[in-house]
């Protein structure tokens, strides 16, 4: 974490976890002081209820007339993309620890079999809201826009005959129905896919056989029906059918002399979070490939199937699959509404945001011209601090490091990576700053969930490109946002240097509000020096002067400024805090905020997702505000402000105005501890 106003710098690392829980410890016994009277039990709300509130605000969105109506599809999407993660990582840890015998009871009180029979109860409805929503509302508001979802009793013969035509060739070639009997098991059925149960009946025998077909993932889902025009060659019509309805239409091909009885779409959502033991592990890299790997045959934890599907055959999948009634969810269809992200693809302005475009940040160009602008003769003359998207990334963070990799005069660039996109012109710098002989250190998070398989990919670029690729430190994740660079100048060597609060991915910084510092600030410079050292090195004992770093004094730093704002209350000093992160769970600075607020301290907290937190309480946090925003772009900045500041580091000297930190980290367990 940095600071940014008339404070220190916080980025968020870990340290030696064994060092760390002792600290904590000592921290916990200093925690009960004189006089203070105890918090109520209930005053956390449970993380997992509170997180599906917050997809509920994102099904809200989905719901707002207001918003243009493709716009609202791409909610409805990201509803459902966002639940079938929350399945894959957190439903299945509550089972994982039921199944392992660690039923240790949470902070809201709930038991993890508790807290798993809530979430049923809500996901079910929710589900259900959310599917009826689609086809109640949002898929009849496209077909007025002449966006229309058909079946395939609904087309024509002309459109009948196209497609068929389109199966014939493209479709059937990569079919693999899979038979279930004596000689065929009951066949493996990958995470999120959709797949179609079929049941068949032999007309000699009589007798009635299952199979399943798997809907291809390498073929879009949406198959355009026509492309009807007008007479100046506009299209009248986006007629679209799912790729299930289209092979539902031609079993017959695939079980010839067959009866067709029945044929429904169902998905099985699987545990996905990976386990990888690092001390045991002589090689992150390989021990990561390996349980991708492993990964693909996680146990079911959810089974979504068409609920005009008999009775007999959810009955024979939950079976086969061994998921209990309860997660079994009977649906409309289509099932996976991720599907309307494809619908993004359409090319009607009238139906979407108007394009945005950001714009370069003024302290590094004042004015736009075809000339490269030397950034960092624009650091030198002052800090710059961006807010993306609406500062450009790509003339600030992605020029910086360009500039970096081709400027002879720079020795050394060392850079973290946890998400990165595809083609990533960041990656395409280090390269060829490696190329251009400087020294390039690249720590490369092949933690980072659901992006394994990607950074796993880069870590291999980078080092055939010659980069020293490390992977951070044992048991803990780096989700610190920064880069370093070294230069030689007249005076001798400058250090440049990026914090952020976000990845260096040019797509997601056009999609997500971040912060980010550049600065050649020479304390914050020695402060990074020292943190790579210890990310690439042994020096778990490296002291910082501008960072507070995770795991051994970010919780620490915050709540030690939490305090300081309620001694300042407590003395009739104006004293208030303003947070701007993700999510607020981490139970002992909630417990600090709660404090600070029963002494006047005035709270206000901006999250997006999770918040254990109550507000409102009376006598209790009646003095805390928390908001959540959610629209066009995802708040993902996480700002930290406080009244008073007591210099450069804790404890030093008297208070002199407000402070503000940015950083990596939401008050959350991971955070603070395993990152």
């Amino acid at each position: 974490m940095v600071q940014i106003f008339d404070a220190p710098s916080k980025a968020i690392l870990r340290g030696q976890i064994a060092e760390h829980i002792a600290e904590d410890e000592k921290a916990e016994k200093r925690e009960a002081r004189e006089g203070e009277l105890p918090l109520p039990k209930d005053r956390f709300f449970d993380r997992e209820l509170s997180w599906l509130k917050f997809n509920r605000r994102v099904l809200e969105l989905a719901q707002n007339t207001d918003l243009p109506l493709l716009e609202r599809a791409n909610f409805a999407a990201i509803f459902a993309s966002n639940l079938d993660e929350f399945f894959m990582v957190r439903v299945a840890g509550l089972k994982r620890r039921i199944d392992s015998g660690i039923a240790v009871t949470a902070a809201s009180g709930l038991s993890p079999r508790q807290q798993l029979r809530a979430i049923s109860e809500v996901t079910h409805r929710r589900q259900d809201e959310h599917a009826h929503y689609v086809i109640d509302h949002i898929l009849p508001e496209l077909a007025k826009q002449r966006i229309v979802m058909l079946s395939w009793d609904k087309l024509t013969q002309s459109e009948k005959d196209r497609l068929s035509d389109y199966y014939r060739k493209q479709v059937f070639p990569v079919l693999t129905p899979l038979a279930v009997d004596p000689a065929h098991p009951f066949p493996y059925i990958s995470g999120k896919s959709i797949n179609l149960a079929v049941i068949v009946e032999n007309p000699n025998s009589g007798k009635s056989h299952f199979a399943r077909v798997k809907i291809p993932d390498n073929l879009n889902r949406l198959v355009p029906v026509d492309d009807l025009t007008d007479e100046e060659g506009r299209e009248e019509r986006y007629g679209f059918i799912t790729m299930e309805k289209l092979i539902a239409a031609h079993l017959e091909s695939l079980f010839p002399g067959m009866i067709i009885k029945e044929a429904r779409s169902f998905r099985v959502t699987r545990n996905e979070d990976i386990d990888v033991e690092e001390d045991d592990a002589e090689n992150l890299l390989n021990a990561m490939e390996k349980e991708l790997l492993r990964r693909r045959f996680g146990p079911p934890i959810r089974l979504e199937i068409s609920d005009e599907a008999s009775p007999f055959l959810s009955q024979l999948l939950a079976n086969q699959l061994r998921v209990s009634p309860e997660e079994v969810y009977r649906l409309p269809s289509p099932l996976d509404m991720t599907v309307l992200f494809e619908l993004q693809a359409l090319d009607r302005p009238d139906l979407k945001y108007r394009p945005f475009i950001p714009t370069t940040n003024r302290q590094i160009a004042e004015v736009e011209t075809s000339h490269a602008q030397d950034i960092f003769a624009s650091i030198r003359e002052h800090d710059i601090l961006l807010h993306h998207p609406y500062d450009s990334f790509s003339t600030s963070v992605q020029a910086f490091l360009a500039q970096a990799a081709a400027d002879p005069k720079v020795l050394a660039i060392k850079q973290t990576l946890y998400r990165t996109s595809s083609n990533s012109p960041i990656i395409d710098a280090l390269v060829d700053a490696a190329h251009a002989g400087k020294q390039v250190l690249a720590l490369v998070e092949i933690k980072a969930r659901f992006d394994e398989d990607a950074n796993i990919a880069w870590a291999r670029k980078l080092e055939r490109a010659g980069v020293h690729v490390v992977y951070g430190i044992v048991g803990l994740k780096t989700h610190c946002k920064l880069s370093l660079v070294v230069r030689q100048e007249a005076e001798g060597l400058r250090r440049y240097c990026h914090v952020g609060t976000g990845n260096y991915n040019p797509k997601t910084a056009r999609l997500y509000t971040d912060l980010g510092l550049l600065t050649c600030d020479p304390v914050v410079g020695q402060d990074l020096t020292r943190l790579f050292n210890q990310l690439s090195g042994y020096a778990p004992k490296s002291s910082f002067h501008r960072l507070l770093v995770a795991p051994r004094t970010v919780r620490t730093g915050i709540i030690e400024r939490i305090r300081r704002e309620e001694a300042a209350a407590l003395a009739g000093k104006e004293a208030w805090i303003k947070i701007k992160v993700n999510s607020v769970v981490d139970e002992k600075t909630i417990d600090a905020l709660y404090r600070a607020a029963q002494a006047g301290v005035k709270i206000d907290i901006v999250e997006r997702g999770i918040c254990s937190l109550k507000p409102g309480i009376e006598g209790l946090s009646e003095n805390i505000r928390v908001r959540s925003i959610l629209g066009r772009f995802l708040e993902h900045s996480r700002i930290y402000a406080f009244a008073n500041s007591c210099g450069p580091q804790i404890g030093d000297g008297p208070a002199s105005g407000p402070e503000v930190w940015i950083g990596s980290a939401d008050l959350m367990h991971r955070n603070l501890d395993r990152r």
